[in-house]
């Protein structure tokens, strides 16, 4: 066997040794990525259990884990209904916030004036606290569901708007230019240019709206304050610290915070279902 030989049979085993650490190195992450998260998760509920046993903290003032698991089972009927009526607050917000932002990031890019003129309109809704806005919003509106959807609106609507005109004026000059020299008109250009450039924009905004909207809705209701059939989660809250119910306190923030979590990882998983094929940001590389 020639030296020549040798040397590429070494490079050949070099080559599949690197192949097979990258590939257990994927593995691990795959399952890190999984399983410490859990482990974390599992760690700090055993570290609130002990410390309230340890310390004979009384439930009224931090209840155990499993007996806020026990009260969520036991108030599921009334929790659910109010967990309903959140989560549509939320979502028609989201809807209205995709639809108007959308629609209004179109019309600033094609209307440099209109932009300049509505632009800052939108940042001094952003930046004035929800919660100086809300009780204003809720003595000019009677209908109820309509303030809560506006309140919930307001803070989802400008990472829509703000990140999809953005990502409307971030086309490549060249291609831009390239479209002027073969006449395409601006419908064109926006159809075939720049709304495929800008939808990764858009969907960073989405899973930023997603969770503003929740904190909208809920502190709408905060604001509105009123019972009944038609109370969500923060209601039920408020209600429960009321009557020092810490436990049902507890089991609607829960919910709350599991309703956030599935907003982020519905909007995480169709952003990867749409640029996985062709943005960088969602393309797997070897390597």
């Amino acid at each position: 066997m020639s030296v020549t030989e040798i040397d590429k049979m070494a490079a050949t085993a070099l080559i599949d040794e690197e192949e097979l650490r990258y590939a257990r190195a994927q593995k691990r992450e795959k399952i890190g990525k999984w399983v410490l998260p859990i482990i974390m998760l599992t760690l700090v509920i055993f570290a609130w259990d002990r410390v309230v046993v340890m310390n004979n903290i009384p439930h009224y003032i931090l209840p155990r884990p499993g007996l806020v698991l026990e009260t969520l089972i036991k108030d599921w009927p009334i929790l659910w209904q109010s967990l309903l009526v959140t989560l549509k607050i939320t979502l028609m917000a989201l809807a209205v916030a995709v639809v108007g932002g959308v629609g209004l990031a179109v019309i600033f890019t094609q209307s440099r004036f209109l932009e300049m003129s509505f632009y800052p309109f939108a940042v001094i809704l952003q930046v004035t606290p929800i919660v100086a806005i809300a009780p204003l919003i809720f003595i000019y509106i009677d209908n109820k569901i309509v303030a809560l959807l506006t309140v919930a609106w307001i803070v989802a609507f400008f990472p829509i708007l703000s990140n999809t005109t953005l990502g409307l004026n971030s086309v490549d000059h060249n291609l831009r230019d390239l479209y002027k020299i073969y006449g395409a008109s601006r419908w064109q250009r926006l159809r075939y240019l720049q709304l495929p450039a800008a939808l990764p924009y858009f969907l960073g905004g989405l899973r930023i709206a997603g969770g503003l909207s929740l904190i909208g809705a809920v502190v709408a209701e905060y604001v509105a304050g009123t019972g009944g059939m038609g109370s969500g989660l923060a209601f039920r809250i408020l209600e429960a610290s009321y009557r020092l119910n810490i436990p049902r306190m507890f089991a609607a923030l829960l919910l709350i915070a599991g309703t956030g979590v599935s907003i982020f990882a519905v909007t995480s998983l169709l952003t990867h279902l749409l640029l996985r094929k062709w943005h960088e940001s969602a393309l797997k590389r070897e390597g």
